[in-house]
């Protein structure tokens, strides 16, 4: 099988990610479940399928040790994001398949609320979830909706560049760590200075980044990015935890202030296994929301999201229980995808737990 054949298979069967490990079967996930191949391609043929993704420097640098993320455009059609690694002295590639067209909110099943964010003139917007949550293609599908609807400056910082937008209202400018730029801190704090009116950070991963993306945030910018977090409240708590003990009470602050909404969100296998649908909490940043925040009061920000659905907040229970009923997902993946089971139970109005 060359690369271009299974690059074809994945298509085809709507897989979101493609592994190539030398010495061993492909794999492939397919709506969010592991199948090993019996294609078992020699070491040279990995290598070969591997290195067709790479430029010449690139291959050196993997040659000499170094782990790598690329992005490509393979057929002009698809584009794909991978991540070369070593592991038992041999080379692996790890790669996921990008939407051939950026859907939008509603072929994603995203409620309408997400379009007052996307259209909020500053502030903070953050959508978290685990690896493999859709963050990329929600964030993508957010800018895609400004592009056609705003004549906005967009600066999107990326590790690596994902998505490709052309500009339509919009004007976008697309920067990739590593090269264009040293760090997501760094070209935050240089575009300040390159007159944007919206700013994308691909991940807030440390404390200098989520710094400068919430000053950038406060100075009159709209700001967006990602967080491997699992809901509202936990993103809060990050954001805190991730700042130096001298420096929560300001950053807290700082936070409270400018956050305008966090999207939390999953993607479940459905109820007949041919596919996976998303699931969300909406935490909008209301006055209630702020003083939460700055009382130290996270652990009640789950309550004034459920009583906040004319602001378009919801829970994440009160989705999954939607998803339930209307016969979309099983309520196993419910129970495990939900992060306060008891509450859940509530809302289904049963008196036990066991789902198994």
């Amino acid at each position: 099988m060359t690369f271009e054949q299974l690059m074809d298979y994945a298509i085809e069967n709507e897989c979101s990610d493609v592994h190539i490990t030398v010495g061993t079967n492909l794999a492939v996930r397919r709506y969010g479940v592991l199948h090993i191949l019996d294609e078992r391609p020699t070491a040279e043929e990995s290598i070969a399928m591997i290195y067709t993704i790479l430029s010449p420097k690139e291959i050196e640098r993997v040659e000499a040790g170094e782990d790598l993320d690329v992005g490509v455009m393979i057929d002009n059609e698809v584009r794909i994001r991978a991540n070369i690694y070593h592991q038992r002295n041999n080379l692996a590639c790890s790669i996921r398949l990008l939407m051939a067209q950026i859907p939008d909110f509603d072929e994603l099943g995203l409620p309408g609320v997400i379009k007052t964010l996307a259209d909020a003139p500053n502030g903070l917007v953050l959508v978290t979830g685990p690896t493999g949550s859709g963050k990329t293609t929600t964030m993508a599908a957010v800018v895609d909706y400004i592009n056609k609807t705003a004549p906005k400056h967009v600066i999107t910082i990326e590790d690596p560049i994902e998505y490709i937008y052309a500009h339509n209202q919009a004007m976008i400018h697309q920067r990739e760590l590593y090269r264009d730029t040293p760090s997501f801190a760094d070209a935050l704090h240089s575009s300040l200075r390159e007159d944007p009116d919206i700013i994308l950070v691909g991940e807030m991963r440390d404390f200098e980044t989520i710094s400068a993306a919430i000053t950038a945030a406060e100075t009159g910018h709209l700001v967006l990015s990602t967080l491997h977090t699992q809901s509202a409240a936990q993103t809060v708590d990050r954001i805190i935890d991730a700042s130096p003990v001298e420096l929560q009470s300001a950053i807290r602050s700082q936070f409270a202030g400018c956050v305008r909404g966090v999207i939390s969100q999953q993607l479940l296998p459905t109820m007949d296994g041919n596919g996976r649908c998303l699931a969300y909490e909406i935490m909008v940043g209301t006055n209630a929301v702020k003083n939460l925040i700055n009382e130290e009061k996270t652990n009640m920000i789950p309550g004034t999201i459920q009583s906040g659905h004319k602001e378009g907040m919801n829970t994440l229970n009160e989705c999954l229980v939607g998803l339930y009923r209307e016969g979309k997902i099983s309520k196993k993946t419910a129970v495990n995808a939900s992060y306060d089971v008891s509450e859940l139970d509530k809302l289904l109005g049963n008196t036990s737990t066991s789902y198994f």
